[in-house]
C-alpha cells in the first residue's frame, strides 16, 4: 500500500512538472500587447536574402522604378565598396526610412500608451509614433522619412498603415526605389508569447506594378535593453576601411 501511495505521488509530481514545462513552451500570446524588445529571427530559408531584401523574387516594377533601380550602387553583397556606393544611408547618414529600417540588424521595442504606440529602433535612435486613437492618415501629410502611421487591432493582429513618405530612401538594402506615393501596411501578430509574425504589404503605383508582400518573424528578448547605435561622422569616414 505504501509503495502504491509513493508511486502515485511520484506520478502526480511528474505530471505537474511536465504540465508546467508544456505550458511554458506553448504559453498563449498576451491579448493586444506587443510590449517588449524584439529581434528579427527569420526561418533559415528566408535568412539567405532577408538581410538585404524582402523576397528572393524581384518585385514587379514600373519602367520608372526599373530605371531608378539601375542607378543604385548597393554595397550589400560586395558589388560596390563603401567608397563607391550611392546608398543614402552609407553616403549621407540619411535615416533608413520605412520599411528599410528592418534590414539593420538591431532590435526594436514596442511601447504602448493610450493615444499611440511607439516603435523604438536601436539603429540611430529611430522612433515611430503609431496613432491608435481612431484617427485616419491626413489627406496631405508632410513627407517624412518614416511616414505618418495609424494602427488598430483586428482580432489578434495589430494592423499599421503608413503613408506620407519622402522619396529619399530605398525600400531595402539593394536599392529598390519608391516614390512619395508609397503606402506600407504592416500586420503584427504574436503566434505565441515569444514569437511575432510581421506581414508587409508595400503599395506604390508609381514604382510597383502590384503590391510587394513578404512575411518576417521576430523573437521576444525579455532581458534585452536597447543600446545606442548612432550614425556619425566616423561612420562616413571611408578611409578607415582602406588598406
Amino acid at each position: 500500500m505504501r509503495h502504491s501511495v509513493i508511486l502515485s505521488l511520484q506520478i502526480l509530481v511528474a505530471a505537474v512538472i511536465f504540465g508546467d514545462i508544456l505550458c511554458a513552451q506553448t504559453s498563449p500570446a498576451p491579448s493586444h500587447d506587443l510590449t517588449g524588445v524584439w529581434m528579427l529571427r527569420n526561418p533559415a530559408p528566408i535568412r539567405a536574402f532577408s538581410g538585404a531584401t524582402f523576397t528572393k523574387e524581384e518585385p514587379e516594377m514600373t519602367p520608372w522604378a526599373q530605371a531608378k533601380y539601375k542607378e543604385a550602387k548597393p554595397s550589400n553583397g560586395g558589388k560596390f565598396t563603401l567608397d563607391t556606393t550611392n546608398d543614402p544611408v552609407l553616403t549621407r547618414c540619411d535615416p533608413p526610412g520605412l520599411p528599410r529600417v528592418y534590414f539593420h540588424p538591431y532590435p526594436f521595442e514596442f511601447v504602448s500608451t493610450p493615444k499611440y504606440t511607439l516603435m523604438l529602433y536601436e539603429y540611430d535612435h529611430v522612433v515611430r509614433r503609431i496613432y491608435t486613437d481612431g484617427r485616419s492618415i491626413p489627406q496631405d501629410p508632410d513627407p517624412s522619412w518614416m511616414g505618418y502611421s495609424v494602427g488598430h487591432w483586428d482580432g489578434d493582429t495589430f494592423v499599421v498603415e503608413s503613408a506620407g513618405f519622402n522619396d529619399k530612401t530605398w525600400l531595402d538594402r539593394l536599392g529598390h526605389p519608391h516614390s512619395t506615393q508609397l503606402r506600407v501596411i504592416e500586420r503584427f501578430r504574436r503566434t505565441d508569447s515569444d514569437h511575432l509574425q510581421i506581414e508587409f504589404n508595400m503599395q506604390d503605383p508609381k514604382a510597383l506594378v502590384k503590391p510587394w508582400t513578404a512575411t518576417f518573424s521576430a523573437e521576444l528578448r525579455p532581458k534585452w535593453e536597447l543600446g545606442e547605435i548612432s550614425c556619425s561622422g566616423d561612420y562616413l569616414d571611408f578611409s578607415k576601411f582602406e588598406k
